[in-house]
């Protein structure tokens, strides 16, 4: 069997545009990401999953790899993939927002935990949620909905498409509106109960001041914030679905 050199750069050239976009949508979104998982790894799951897609792909555009036009392109599918896996995180920030503010309010903002998806140090009550949320993202194949996604990107945005990064960066910025919205919907039900209970304490240390509002106070906020999130689990399970379906809406958005 013989290859022309041009039949060998067109087949590189149809490989490397959509695995950039799929690299760099596992580089950011949540599970795919985890700094638990090697590079090699990553690397070797977008490779295959770039294998897999692009005999599917209608990619007619011919764009020399090494050229200006090439290196737009390259830098188009990377931000393509990395606006994609940005929206998926901002639903996982908003559990975690959630739980700092709820571990602040119930006295548990102390108590500190390393997040393995963001790489940072969170309230043992962030972290609680965000491997709740994890859960649900898996039970709910949310992974497999976000590679049909990037598979149907390359419908509305295929390769070679002007790309208006600036409409589209703006239209993230404001999507991420609902990160702060749905972390106060998340954790509103604990917040409005411990200042109730804070209150009541209050009122309890004015008629007796010789009680010790620490000693009292702290089993009590800490035990009333565990029972109000067990109680509302639900409710927060019902808020993560709705973030995810209103970020795999938006999506497609991105063009």
């Amino acid at each position: 069997m013989f290859f022309q050199l041009n039949e060998i750069m067109l087949n590189v050239n149809q490989f490397i545009m959509p695995f950039i976009r799929v690299a760099a949508l596992f580089s950011v979104a949540p599970v795919l990401s985890s700094p638990f998982l090697p590079a090699r790894i990553k690397i070797a799951i977008a490779s295959v999953i770039t294998i897999f897609m692009v005999p599917l792909l209608d990619i007619t555009a011919s764009i020399e790899l090494f050229s200006s036009a090439g290196f737009i392109q390259i830098g188009i599918q990377l931000l393509i993939g990395l606006l994609m896996g940005f929206i998926l995180r901002l639903v996982f920030s908003a559990l975690t927002i959630a739980g700092e503010n709820i571990a602040v309010t119930m006295g548990l903002g102390f108590a500190q935990i390393t997040d393995p998806v963001n790489g940072v140090t969170v309230p043992i009550v962030s972290q609680f949620l965000t491997i709740t949320a994890t859960l649900i993202f898996l039970a709910l194949d949310g992974h497999l909905a976000l590679i049909n996604m990037l598979f149907d990107s390359f419908t509305y945005i295929p390769v070679g498409y002007t790309f208006e990064y600036q409409t589209a960066l703006w239209d993230v910025v404001s999507w991420g509106t609902n990160m702060f919205s749905g972390a106060l919907m998340v954790a509103i039900p604990a917040i409005t109960a411990l200042l109730v209970a804070n209150s009541a304490l209050a009122l309890m240390t004015r008629a007796a001041p010789q009680l010790n509002i620490f000693s009292v106070g702290f089993p009590i906020t800490i035990m009333l914030g565990l029972a109000v999130i067990a109680l509302t689990l639900p409710s927060i399970v019902a808020v993560f679905q709705n973030l995810l379906n209103d970020a795999f809406e938006q999506m497609p958005l991105i063009n």
